[in-house]
């Protein structure tokens, strides 16, 4: 089975195979990935059609949720996805391309760090969650690579659930990790 959008090579060569799907722009274009405001491409996948009504989900939340949501979700270079939160935990799960490194800040301020990729040996893992309402960032542990990984959120995602850390007022939060904040925000 080909993956969306995907072209068989003319030659056939495995060699030229590899060479077309290791590129970032191959990606961005077959899975059709648009910008993503935290840095980065995405696209949702998936929306699930059961909906959790607001009085059964936590205060914080707004309105009525989707059960869960999904997306693909592409970092390149220097392109990281800068430090959010949630109001919902979120499961990654790694796909393709160069590690990703995804740093997390409890509410309390201990910092962590999870190694997604394929190489358990190395200590990468295939999932990982972030839990809702942690400060999280991310890029590819090699700055001049790639990768594409998966999201799923649930209670599903919604922009009114999305607060982009502003680098000010997480340094003045968490002191302590002012090097790291400093690197994965933007503003």
């Amino acid at each position: 089975m080909l993956w969306p959008g995907r072209a068989r090579v003319a030659d056939g060569s495995e060699w030229t195979r590899k060479l077309k799907y290791n590129d970032a722009k191959y990606w961005i274009e077959n899975l059709r990935l648009e910008p993503h405001p935290e840095g980065g491409y995405f696209r949702q996948t998936y929306r699930s059609e059961v909906m959790i009504a607001r009085e059964a989900l936590p205060p914080e939340f707004t309105g009525a949720r989707a059960a869960s949501t999904a997306i693909y979700f592409l970092l390149e270079g220097k392109n990281f996805s800068g430090f959010h939160r949630l109001r919902s935990d979120e499961v990654w799960h790694f796909y393709a391309g160069s590690p990703v490194m995804v740093y997390v800040i409890d509410p309390e301020g201990r910092h962590s760090s999870i190694l997604l990729g394929n190489d358990f040996e190395a200590g990468q893992a295939f999932q990982a969650v972030v839990r809702a309402g942690y400060w999280f960032a991310s890029h590819v542990a090699d700055w001049e690579s790639w990768a594409v990984v998966g999201c799923t959120v649930a209670p599903g995602f919604d922009f009114q659930d999305f607060e982009m850390g502003k680098r000010a007022e997480l340094v003045a939060r968490f002191p302590q990790h002012r090097e790291l904040i400093e690197r994965l925000t933007r503003e």
